[in-house]
């Protein structure tokens, strides 16, 4: 049956049966694999099938047709697959931005508050300490960046930053800051 090319568009009902009793079971397995979903696994399997049957290609085995088909199922899963986590970050971004709330007045008064107290609190700061905290806290640097911007060690930047830290904790307080 297959020891020749045969265009798809001549294959008989006998050999469509064949091909899909031999590749089937590995194209779920592939799918499912990827997707982890059952009804997507499967439907990637009947899309490849279709697509097999619509295009006017040869094979000259039927485990070419298998590993034609193998490919197909794979590449579409794995394009499933992405489009499920593009999707799943609209619908998380999109769930959190109709959760926002709208600030009463004794928020938005509380939030400036806090904002004045830390800003307050960083500029009493030794210059040493508010310059490697900020560089922490504002950029997205690590220990050692800083400490080559510095021109100190690693080691001393984050006693630096822990030092700053405790103060700000000292001169701020828990009970002070405003945390939504």
């Amino acid at each position: 049956m297959f020891d020749e090319l045969v265009p798809l568009d001549a294959l008989s009902d006998k050999d469509f049966k064949t091909i899909y009793d031999a590749a089937v079971p590995a194209l779920y397995k592939v799918a499912y694999n990827v997707v982890r979903e059952e009804d997507a696994a499967e439907d990637l399997c009947h899309d490849a099938l279709i697509k097999m049957t619509e295009k006017e290609m040869k094979f000259p085995s039927l485990n070419d047709a298998k590993y034609w088909l193998i490919r197909v199922v794979k590449n579409a899963a794995l394009n499933y697959a992405k489009r499920r986590v593009l999707e799943r970050k609209v619908y998380t971004r999109a769930f959190k931005e109709d959760q926002r709330k709208m600030d009463s007045g004794e928020t938005a008064l509380l939030k400036d508050e806090t904002i004045q107290d830390v800003k307050h609190a960083l500029e009493q700061l030794p210059e040493k300490l508010r310059i490697a905290l900020q560089l922490r806290e504002y950029t997205e640097l690590n220990y050692k960046e800083i400490g080559r911007i510095l021109g100190i060690s690693e080691g001393n930047v984050k006693v630096r930053i822990f030092r700053a830290r405790e103060y700000l904790a000292k001169v701020i307080g828990e009970d002070n800051v405003y945390m939504p």
